[in-house]
């Protein structure tokens, strides 16, 4: 085993002897050209420096054997040839001590690799360190270890470069070629596979030419060809063809296809053959569905299969109660047919169901008598619209008023004018007589917009809300008695100040044949409705440009007027008393407040669901209410129920104007602008589980429309099934 001392020794002869050969060939080579171009002399010279070096080679490398032999001589050698030589830990072989050993003592001939003199600072680590080196050649040099990609990329991004650098040269003009960012999103893009232009949608939205809708830009715009609107000829030449073809019986029908398959079929292919036998008879189709049966038992599941049919862990068994599953099997079946018998499995028919049958079933008009069916009477005087109209309780007189100014007391029965006046809105009462051209102009601006009896028959005043003047007025119709009761109904005592201005009497009254104007109020806005309470002392006035006072309640005993509201939630449309509770009903444009008058609270609010009410009325019972709606809708609510509405009638092609119930018969009516008086047939019911029912009787048709508006106003007679409607056209109907 050698040493390692041994070793290095055997490694430096062998270096040099390598070395020696190597000068030795390369002193060959020089001679051999020296020969040649200088001749024999120099081949002296050579051969005696080749000598020289030769000696001096072999000088230098017994120096290092001398060397050596020192180092040998200092071991130690051991006292027997034949013995194991005894080691100690410094003797054991250390590779990495031996190399770096070898590495101090033997000069290779070079002091550093060409490969890493000239390298750039920044690719390759440290000469001295250690791994930067990773093999030697076969000459003995050491092989440097490649650069990292990391560090060429820290090269590369230390060089400095210009904004858009590419590395691309312009071959025309030898500059390098330099990219805008656009350019380079431009590049970025095309690169992966995407649309160059970066606004450009893939997926613009559908935009189809050929619809139903009317496009605002054509297609073109080209004329329309004639041939759109002439008939195809071509159509009407196939059209014949086909017919011939019938005619010939080329061309069969659905019906002569089927007569003509009978025809071919066999004579006992629909024959019965139990036709004859009284006794037999064939059921087509049975009552009931049978039970599925189950199907017969294969090789594999049969208790006695053949031989060639078991399998390998089946067993044969002689007879069927020998089975394992026979005890089971007979309650199993007795089990089934008992589900059977106890519950069969009808075949259920067909529902047969008419549409008409799901319909509620209303009574049958005539079974509804009375109501209104045909125009018995038409008062015919006055000019222009007729706004408003009322019956009195007596039901001998109607009253009716409209944009000429003029009041009118008509017989319900003769259809005689007994009595007219002409009001304005100053609170001036003229004779209707004298139709002077001054007279005309004072009047032109009056417009009668609301008027109504009172409630008590024994206290006959008529109200009349003229623009902006309220007037209390008792016609020359009625008993001594009667005058004297309406008289005593104001009071004597001076008036009190209150929201509205009181007067007594008019400021102007002419002889009015006997006719009493009691009191006059001025209220500063344009009155539109009025509501009497069930009582005769109170009348509800309102005006829908007014904000503050756009409800005023005036008390006639007292001669005062109040507001019970301090603003108005909108503009209020109609008002209406409660016929038996205090409350008092004020519509606006979409919703209908109740208020305890009271307890000065707000009671309900009723959600219409209507653009615009028109007018509103309460049941006699107090229980009920309708609305009408100028978007052609009238609206039932049950007040004790929801504030939603019970029933919404959608019967009229134009805007409501007018809505009342009839004061004892389950009657109730709506006016409209297309000219049309609807019937209602509406009973409520005193149970409170019965829902009202409502059934459309007639149409009363005989209304002219002018400038688009048709009936105003509606009024019923107090006991009668008797109603009377007024419209733009001057004139009042009665229907009966």
């Amino acid at each position: 085993m050698q040493t390692g001392l041994q070793k290095r020794k055997s490694r430096s002869n062998q270096l040099a002897k390598d070395t020696d050969e190597k000068q030795r060939s390369k002193n060959v080579a020089e001679d051999i050209s020296a020969e040649t171009d200088n001749g024999g002399n120099k081949n002296s010279s050579s051969k005696m420096n080749t000598e020289n070096q030769d000696s001096e080679e072999e000088a230098e490398i017994p120096t290092i054997d001398a060397e050596i032999d020192d180092e040998n001589e200092n071991v130690e050698e051991s006292p027997s040839d034949f013995s194991t030589p005894e080691l100690s830990e410094d003797d054991y072989e250390n590779p990495e001590e031996d190399e770096q050993e070898l590495d101090d003592e033997i000069d290779a001939g070079y002091s550093s690799d060409s490969s890493t003199e000239n390298a750039p600072g920044g690719l390759y680590p440290s000469p001295d360190d250690d791994n930067l080196y990773i093999n030697y050649d076969i000459d003995g040099k050491k092989i440097t270890r490649p650069a990292t990609p990391a560090a060429l990329d820290s090269l590369i991004s230390s060089i400095d470069k210009d904004k858009g650098w590419t590395g691309i040269v312009d071959p025309t003009t030898g500059q390098p070629v330099n990219l805008t960012t656009e350019e380079l999103e431009l590049l970025k893009r095309l690169a992966q596979s995407q649309v160059p232009d970066e606004n450009f949608d893939p997926y613009p939205d559908y935009d189809d030419f050929f619809t139903k809708d009317v496009q605002l830009t054509p297609v073109s715009s080209a004329p329309e060809p004639k041939r759109r609107f002439a008939p195809s000829k071509h159509e009407e030449k196939r059209i014949l063809q086909l017919a011939y073809a019938i005619r010939k019986g080329h061309i069969l029908t659905p019906a002569q296809r089927t007569e003509q398959d009978k025809e071919h079929r066999s004579e006992f292919a629909d024959r019965d053959l139990w036709d004859d036998d009284e006794e037999a008879t064939v059921s087509k189709q049975l009552d009931y569905a049978p039970a599925p049966k189950l199907p017969p038992p294969s090789h594999e599941e049969s208790y006695n299969p053949p031989e060639e049919y078991l399998k390998k862990d089946s067993k044969k068994y002689p007879s069927l109660r020998l089975v394992p599953a026979y005890s089971n099997l007979i309650k199993e079946r007795f089990e089934r047919c008992l589900d059977l018998y106890l519950a069969p499995r009808v075949r259920r028919s067909k529902l047969n169901i008419d549409p008409e049958s799901l319909l509620p079933k209303l009574p049958s008009p005539s079974e509804l008598r009375p109501f209104p069916t045909r125009c018995t009477n038409v008062y015919i005087g006055h000019k222009g619209r007729v706004r408003s109209i009322s019956a009195h309780k007596d039901g001998i007189w109607l009253a009716s008023g409209g944009d000429d100014g003029v009041l009118r007391v008509w017989e319900i029965l003769t259809g005689r004018c007994v009595w007219k006046c002409a009001l304005d809105g100053f609170g001036n009462v003229r004779d209707a007589e004298s139709d002077t051209e001054d007279t005309e102009k004072a009047n032109k601006s009056s417009i009668i917009q609301s008027l109504a009896w009172g409630p008590l028959s024994e206290v006959p005043v008529l109200a009349v809300g003229v623009d902006e003047t309220l007037y209390f007025i008792t016609p020359p119709l009625f008993s001594s008695e009667q005058m004297e009761n309406s008289k005593e109904h104001f009071t004597s005592n001076p008036y009190q100040e209150s929201s509205a201005v009181w007067h007594r009497g008019s400021k102007k009254s002419l002889n009015l044949n006997g006719a009493i104007v009691h009191a006059t109020v001025n209220t500063s806005y344009s009155i539109k409705s009025l509501s009497w309470h069930r009582r005769g002392d109170y009348i509800a006035t309102c005006s829908p440009i007014a904000s503050g006072r756009a409800v005023l309640i005036h008390q006639l005993s007292r001669g005062a007027s109040q507001s019970p509201f301090s603003k108005s939630r909108g503009s209020v449309q109609s008002i209406a008393f409660h016929p038996t509770q205090p409350y008092l009903l004020v519509a606006t444009q979409r919703y209908v407040r109740i208020y305890n008058l009271v307890k000065q609270e707000l009671v309900k609010t009723l959600l219409s669901g209507v653009k615009w009410i028109s007018s509103i009325s309460v049941h006699p019972s107090g229980d009920h209410l309708i609305i009408g709606s100028y978007d052609k809708r009238i609206c039932w609510f049950d007040l004790d129920l929801s504030s939603k509405p019970y029933k919404t009638l959608r019967y009229h092609t134009r805007a409501v104007r007018d809505v009342s119930y009839h004061p004892t018969l389950p009657l109730f009516c709506s006016a409209s602008d297309d000219g049309d008086v609807q019937i209602f047939h509406g009973r409520v019911y005193n149970d409170l589980l019965a829902s009202p029912l409502i059934v459309p009787l007639k149409i009363l048709r005989n209304h002219k429309v002018v400038d688009n508006v048709g009936v105003l106003s509606s009024s019923w007679h107090p006991r009668e099934a008797w109603l009377f409607t007024s419209g733009a056209s001057g004139e009042i109907r009665m229907w009966t």
